[in-house]
């Protein structure tokens, strides 16, 4: 027996923490953490440590599927396979346009250069604007506040956490979930050491969550979080607690922003927040005089009616008491890997630039709502979408409404999925592709990882060979293009974007590839060797001599902010049309439902991440089963009849599912919580015996109820109303 030990890292969200593979004949046994990793220093999750289970799944796929008239799959090659997708897309296309391609890439692909690269080229070469991602149910609000204040979509500020002395974080529960667009493996020891050194961490939340718990919590009303923002901002300007300097230096469009903010009181807010005028005062007075401070928000933040004004506000908070771009304050990452800088420069990422073809819905990234993709397969018309490719996505338990996208994806002429696992979603596919994990192939970190307090790079090797058949997602979209006859780097709908392949084709070594145009980005960085001119500067074969990474600077930069804002004036903009817009449009009071008198909000577990990680037995064991469980405040049950542990149908204007009870006072009286990524009906045996229930079930996918700016999917903040399930008369499982 021949056992190895190989140095890598986690790639299931932006922590990246390192960890330690062990490998016996070829084959995964163990994963453990990386003590020697300079970030997270021995720390891991257990989502990490339970990939192994995910490795080694015998529900895994590991040969192509071709799907049979019966709905069933048989194993066929991978020749067979693409040679039947290709000429089949080619017939689309050729009758109908590359408008008629559509693409989904999921969570999993974002953390993995080669896919998120190739697919994009693949899509630029159709010319076809139906792409798709979890943005909308997650992060894409996140992007648009950034493009209006700072100029440029893909700069995501995050808290210089190692030295503020006060953190307001908002709809983020990062002991649960590692916190998200920002880098910090150690978060737990991260937010200790503010307090530790006489700081304060403020947790705003409906629910009382794992890390609101452990830190001064203010509960606050679901979907209300631009309404005690603004408040805050109001209490600022009206008592002189701005720093004048920092706004006359770096901004534009205060007045306008002061204007806004001074018809929402605290007084006036307080009802509609639920956080007592005194609250908001002492918040915003604390947040202003601290040495440093940084407002972070995360999913929790990114969800509502308001999704985009609430992440615009955040930032605002920052920004008028002179804490952007300052240490201790709100910080711009540079990419090592600058991918994203030469995607601005030549204007690929873009935000309205074009609008969706059902519900006028602006891009975002070049992507539209995924909650749109099921009337966009069935609307009739020039550029219906009539072939999908999926990539380590699972939209149909991701997406509101799910039901009708599983409804329409059967109607396509073509669907194919890259994936682990035989899904909720691609069970409906014509084509299932055996896609390798992240422990089978090269990376290079980039992307979020520019979003760390902490300046850090790490490349890895695959740590054991793929199984079976598994191959990269990118070679196969290679080979599609390859046998439909087009060239991905060639010139044509690639426009600007493609000049930085024409350079990089002259420098190039060899024939381009993800991992040599990635490689070439890093040595043109701002941390990179320029191909020998800067002595001591990053390249590939230093990166591959530092197994554990390295740290390339203790802090993130500050001092960059006319670097970093891509306005023409370098100014951070505080008053855009569209955020004041949003503005004049929030209200009093959104109208009340007798019907739905809960409003439902979403959360996080320890031991899931999002849809695909509930086969695992690491992750389900315990000393009972894990289950689906909404909770529930003791005074709602009372009156809906409902007990600890037994069954609840939770029922919106959109939907109804069917789960358990779990009553705590966790949630606020007229809040439930239900956790997302349940309900499995897929290939995935382990995960299909859990049961619960798919939440979004109970959201919208309406272009009317979608938020207006990014298109986000409204997954906080949904009225419900509780009923209770006979006992008797119900038998626990999967809901229908």
């Amino acid at each position: 027996m021949t056992t190895e030990q190989h140095v890598t890292y986690c790639r299931i969200c932006e922590a990246l923490c390192g960890v330690i593979a062990t490998v016996e004949d070829g084959r995964l046994v163990k994963l453990r953490p990386d003590v020697d990793n300079p970030l997270s220093r021995g720390r891991v999750c257990p989502k990490g440590i339970a990939m192994v289970d995910v490795q080694n799944d015998p529900d895994r796929v590991l040969t192509p599927l071709r799907r049979r008239p019966d709905g069933g799959f048989d194993e066929v090659g991978w020749d067979t396979a693409l040679a039947d997708i290709s000429q089949r897309l080619r017939r689309i296309v050729d009758q109908h346009g590359g408008g008629a391609v559509a693409h989904y890439l999921g969570n999993p692909a974002a953390f993995g250069y080669a896919t998120s690269l190739w697919h994009g080229l693949f899509m630029k070469r159709l010319n076809s604007p139906h792409q798709y991602s979890p943005g909308s149910q997650d992060i894409s609000s996140r992007f648009v506040a950034s493009r209006l204040l700072y100029g440029t979509i893909s700069q995501l500020p995050f808290p210089d956490l190692p030295r503020t002395d006060f953190l307001l974080m908002l709809g983020a529960n990062p002991l649960v979930s590692h916190a998200s667009a920002l880098r910090s493996p150690r978060i737990k020891d991260d937010l200790a050491d503010i307090v530790a050194r006489g700081g304060r961490v403020v947790v705003v939340d409906p629910r009382r969550t794992e890390t609101a718990r452990s830190y001064e919590h203010v509960a606050v009303r679901p979907d209300t979080d631009a309404w005690l923002l603004l408040s805050m901002l109001n209490v600022l300007f009206e008592e002189g607690l701005t720093d004048d300097a920092a706004i006359a230096q770096q901004t534009t469009g205060v007045d306008q922003l002061r204007s806004a903010a001074a018809e929402f009181p605290p007084e006036r807010t307080a009802e509609r927040t639920g956080v007592a005028a005194s609250v908001v005062r002492g918040l915003a007075r604390d947040f202003a005089s601290a040495p440093s401070a940084a407002a972070y928000g995360r999913t929790g933040a990114c969800l509502g009616r308001h999704a985009t004004l609430v992440c615009f506000l955040l930032d605002a908070l920052s920004v008028v008491t002179g804490n952007l771009d300052r240490p201790g304050g709100t910080l711009f990452g540079r990419g090592v890997v600058p991918l994203e800088e030469f995607g601005e420069r030549a204007g690929a990422l873009s935000y309205d630039q074009v609008r969706s073809r059902v519900g006028n819905h602006p891009d975002v990234m070049g992507t539209f709502p995924a909650a749109i993709m099921a009337e966009e397969i069935t609307t009739a018309g020039a550029g219906q979408i009539r072939a999908l490719i999926s990539t380590a996505g699972n939209p149909v338990l991701s997406v509101p409404n799910g039901k009708a996208l599983a409804d329409a994806l059967p109607t396509l002429d073509l669907f194919v999925s890259m994936d682990l696992y035989v899904n909720e979603t691609n069970r409906h596919a014509d084509y299932v592709l055996p896609a390798t994990t992240f422990l089978e192939r090269r990376d290079l970190q980039w992307g979020f990882a520019a979003a760390s307090p902490t300046v850090y790079m790490q490349s890895t090797e695959a740590v054991v060979a793929p199984y079976g058949q598994a191959r990269e997602e990118w070679r196969v979209y290679d080979d599609i293009a390859r046998l439909m006859g087009m060239s991905l780097l060639a010139q044509g709908p690639l426009g600007r974007f493609n000049s930085m392949f024409v350079f990089l084709e002259r420098v190039a070594p060899a024939r381009l590839t993800p991992r040599a145009i990635f490689e070439m980005l890093l040595r043109l960085g701002p941390y990179g060797d320029r191909f020998g001119l800067r002595r001591g500067g990053l390249n590939a074969r230093r990166l591959r001599a530092l197994p554990h990474g390295v740290v390339l600077a203790e802090h993130a930069p500050t001092g960059i902010l006319r670097e970093m804002v891509q306005h023409s004036d370098k100014r951070v903009h505080l008053a855009p049309n569209e955020i004041l817009a949003e503005i004049g449009q929030l209200g009093d009071r959104h109208p009340d439902d007798a019907a739905f008198p809960l409003l439902m909000i979403g959360l996080r577990e320890l031991r899931s991440h999002n849809s695909w990680m509930h086969n695992s037995e690491t992750l389900m064991r315990g000393a009972t089963p894990r289950r689906h469980r909404a909770r529930v405040n003791p005074t709602d049950a009372a009156d809906a009849g409902l007990v600890d542990g037994g069954r609840v149908r939770i029922v919106s204007p959109s939907g109804t599912i069917d789960t358990e009870v779990r009553v705590t006072d966790e949630v606020g009286p007229g809040t439930v919580a239900v956790p997302h990524g349940w309900g499995h009906d897929g290939g995935w045996l382990r995960a299909n015996a859990a049961g619960g229930a798919n939440v979004n079930d109970l959201t919208s996918s309406r272009s009317e109820d979608l938020e207006r700016l990014a298109g986000m999917s409204v997954l906080n903040g949904v009225a419900v109303r509780l009923e209770r399930i006979d006992e008797s008369a119900s038998a626990p499982g999967l809901h229908v």
